[in-house]
């Protein structure tokens, strides 16, 4: 592939990749005001977010898989195209529960765009470039990050949270626009292969039981999804492992060491972390008192660091061991999380800021080289699958993160709608979901050093 051609795939990658980010960390900010608006409690809110990453971590290693069969831009638009639609419905929607469901349809095509950004990639830069375009694109993915609040606090302050979703909806129209205009024709595609159906349906019903068990614990059904899920998992496996096309192949978790404990490390750093920007955003607001822009603000600092960190080190991991910077970015991250559990009222907002900074170097240092170890660990022909597995393991660290935050405000505040006199009972939970968040982030240390030399 020519320059030109490697240059507008680069464009299109790094364009999804600010979209999906942005769309988070936006929400995350109007969240109160949704929840007075739609007149939705905690739990309800908390639903909102899950949703979306609930029905992409269901749906990503299938459509990795179909991407691989049929091709991955044309799956890539129509994503993006599904995004667009629903971001415009959410805006004009007006109950709780019809939002949650049209975040969970989001998902779907959310799936679509995050399972094959990195394949994208991957499939037409050589491995001596690849951790430097990986880079770029997770640069691209913290920038969306940084702004996010931002721009979230000032839209919900001045129009409103529904003008979020506007905004959403033109940048996914914009994607799927130049998807068509600059890429070309998909290549490389097995389109002979059978799709194995029945696998992905176990597949999917075995995440949303994972998921869905642990955001009801500690009530009895929430221990019996997650027995089914343990049920479904080992019925998955054993499907993969027989049929003729199966969607994952197993061999790369068994047999592929890095690509296993890549991953590893990825669930649990990302289960360590997506949480403390939804605490966060509650403590700033009910806590400290701060507007939506306010609060954007200071959610801001952490991303910005990652925007910046993020490729130069996907640079360094094409030359520099890349277990050791993922390694030494989980150690400062670790540090953060055991300094937020400090936190109470008098907290300095300064102090605040300062943890943000050094998190966000863990997490810039963490990501690219470890993405880098994970495709680089896996042939041509799986690329749309290794990608759609490792964005669902960071989705399903993300699902972790906030089913942790769920259980913990459910059975530390109950369902109540948030307001300043839950300061104190806010304070709390906080402070026990960030020592679990540190412990995590430990193993993924342990997880990360384990996987042993990639150069």
């Amino acid at each position: 592939m020519d320059t030109q051609d490697k240059k507008a795939v680069l464009i299109v990658a790094m364009l999804s990749a600010f979209l999906m980010p942005f769309s988070a960390t936006a929400l995350n900010v109007a969240l109160p005001q949704m929840g007075s608006d739609l007149e939705a409690d905690s739990v309800l809110l908390g639903w909102i977010v899950t949703a979306f990453m609930l029905s992409a971590a269901m749906f990503l290693v299938p459509i990795g898989r179909i991407a691989d069969m049929r091709g991955r831009r044309r799956i890539f638009k129509i994503g993006a195209w599904i995004v667009a639609v629903t971001s415009l419905l959410i805006a004009l929607a007006s109950s709780p529960w019809v939002v949650v469901a049209l975040r969970a349809l989001q998902g779907f095509g959310g799936a679509m765009i995050l399972g094959n950004g990195s394949a994208l990639l991957t499939s037409v830069y050589p491995a001596q470039e690849r951790g430097r375009v990986l880079g770029l694109s997770i640069g691209t993915v913290y920038f969306g990050q940084s702004v996010g609040p931002f721009f979230g606090g000032f839209l919900t302050q001045h129009f409103g949270w529904r003008s979020i979703f506007v905004v959403i909806t033109f940048l996914a129209i914009a994607t799927a626009v130049i998807t068509s205009w600059k890429l070309k024709s998909d290549t490389d595609v097995g389109s002979d292969e059978a799709f194995d159906f029945a696998g992905s349906a176990l597949y999917g019903l075995t995440i949303f039981a994972l998921i869905y068990g642990l955001s009801v614990l500690p009530a009895p059904h929430g221990f019996a999804y997650l027995a089914a899920s343990a049920a479904g998992l080992v019925a998955f496996v054993h499907r993969q492992n027989n049929v003729l096309n199966p969607i994952m192949q197993v061999s790369l978790f068994r047999d592929n060491p890095v690509f296993a404990l890549s991953n590893l490390a990825a669930l649990l750093n990302y289960g360590a972390t997506f949480g403390v920007g939804f605490l966060l955003s509650l403590y700033l607001q009910f806590v400290k008192g701060l507007s939506p822009q306010d609060t954007g603000l200071i959610l801001l600092s952490q991303p910005l660091v990652m925007a910046l960190s993020s490729p130069l080190a996907g640079r360094f991991s094409d030359r520099v061991e890349p277990r050791m910077l993922a390694s030494a970015g989980m150690a400062l991250t670790c540090l953060g999380l055991l300094v937020l559990a400090s936190l109470d009222a008098e907290s300095s907002l300064g102090m605040v800021v300062a943890i943000l900074l050094v998190q966000g170097l863990g997490f810039g240092l963490f990501s690219s080289p470890n993405t880098n170890a994970v495709m680089g660990a896996v042939e041509r022909k799986h690329y749309g699958v290794a990608s759609g597995i490792m964005s669902t393991t960071r989705v399903m660290g993300q699902m972790i993160s906030m089913s942790i935050c769920m259980l913990i405000i459910a059975n530390f505040m109950g369902r109540v709608q948030l307001a300043p006199e839950h300061a104190a009972q806010l304070i709390q939970t906080q402070r026990v979901a960030f020592l679990i968040f540190a412990v995590m982030c430990f193993g993924g240390i342990v997880a990360s050093m384990a996987r042993g030399k990639i150069h």
